[in-house]
């Protein structure tokens, strides 16, 4: 039996409403989820303008309402983190353990069908009578989203805190992978983290929880740094915002590491100008990590890659769910990934234009939807 479901819609003209839509049943390898909460980021507000309908929001967290008929191990009541990056398991990414550019489903990574009816049916879903696409074929800001199984991450707990587990799926996996899974960071060593938004803070506590010796947080905004503290930051550095390329920045750095450098330096400003930067942050045969996916033409200075210094772009933390949310759950459970503390404010559906007006100014580290 169909379900209304109520949503956010954006209507592809930079604007979005409340409104409903109508989600068929499952079909055979298919899961309905009443969604609990939904973790806000900057794409979602980026998706207004993708000249399409589509429900928003790839973060999220919620409850198992129905099932389709070739899936076993899920039932209704099920506590379930959805997942954008949904992995075939069958192409030859998948195949070498790279999940989360799956060549088949990746909705962002060039080539591949993410977007198409094959991967998640457009029928499922409908918008004033006609079919309607969901942000990375989830669309989280919604009562309800139909998505493929491979989306869906059963998590075995007695209460889940959905609020937490709701910020995993994106921001959250993204920094704490780009650490761990990506460049891999050895205990002992040291990190700059540039950027303290969700995604750099989580970097951050990655960086300490791998135990990192020296943790250097950078930032034009001073509450940021503050909150960095709080997340493992052993130093902060506040930057001003002509230093367009963090040259002086740099400087202050190489003076802190004895002229020579950090061991690791994470770019997590999405800033054009800074994806480079790191390059200048660490030393002779380091690991620069461009984390936040800058995707323009800028200009380069070769001489940064001098000698053996390692510059990776990984997406999404490398991230390969069921192995990788069981985890994160594990260390905000411990105390030691702190989901809690990312959260700065709660809003109801209804609430979304001040949500995106807090984040868009900066007031949040992490702001999330709660049904």
């Amino acid at each position: 039996m169909p379900i209304i479901s109520k949503s956010a819609v954006a209507k592809g003209d930079g604007t979005f409403i409340i409104d409903n839509i109508h989600l068929a049943d499952p079909e055979a390898d298919e899961v309905l989820v009443k969604i609990k909460a939904a973790g806000l980021c900057h794409t979602d507000y980026d998706s207004l303008s993708w000249g399409k309908p589509l429900v928003m929001g790839h973060e999220g967290a919620g409850i198992v309402e129905k099932v389709g008929n070739a899936i076993k191990d899920l039932k209704k009541g099920d506590q379930v983190i959805l997942n954008w990056a949904t992995p075939c398991m069958t192409c030859f990414q998948c195949q070498d353990g790279n999940q989360h550019i799956c060549e088949n489903n990746s909705p962002v990574v060039a080539g591949s069908n993410g977007h198409t009816p094959g991967h998640a049916h457009l029928e499922g879903s409908k918008w004033n009578g006609k079919a309607i696409e969901r942000s990375f074929n989830i669309g989280t800001l919604s009562e309800y989203a139909l998505v493929k199984k491979s989306a869906v991450v059963k998590v075995e707990e007695e209460k889940l805190n959905f609020s937490a587990a709701s910020i995993i799926s994106c921001g959250v996996m993204t920094g704490y992978g780009s650490v761990v899974n990506s460049a891999k960071l050895i205990a002992g060593s040291s990190a700059v983290v540039l950027g303290c938004g969700g995604v750099g803070l989580s970097v951050i506590n990655a960086c300490k929880i791998s135990g990192a010796s020296r943790i250097i947080a950078v930032d034009i905004n001073p509450k940021k740094l503050e909150l960095a503290k709080k997340f493992g930051a052993t130093k902060i550095v506040l930057a001003e915002k002509t230093d367009k390329g963090l040259n002086k920045i740099a400087e202050q750095i190489k003076t802190i590491f004895d002229g020579r450098g950090a061991d690791y330096a994470f770019e997590c400003t999405a800033i054009p100008e800074l994806g480079v930067a790191p390059l200048a942050m660490i030393r002779n045969a380091g690991t620069a990590v461009q984390v936040s996916g800058i995707e323009q033409e800028i200009n380069v200075d070769m001489r940064l890659f001098e000698w053996d210094k390692v510059y990776i772009n990984p997406l999404y933390g490398k991230c390969r769910p069921q192995i990788d949310f069981p985890k994160l759950m594990h260390l905000f459970k411990k105390g030691d990934l702190k989901l809690r503390e990312m959260i700065t404010k709660e809003y109801k559906l209804e609430d979304l234009p001040k949500a995106f007006d807090d984040m868009l100014a900066g007031n949040n580290a992490k702001g999330v939807v709660v049904f």
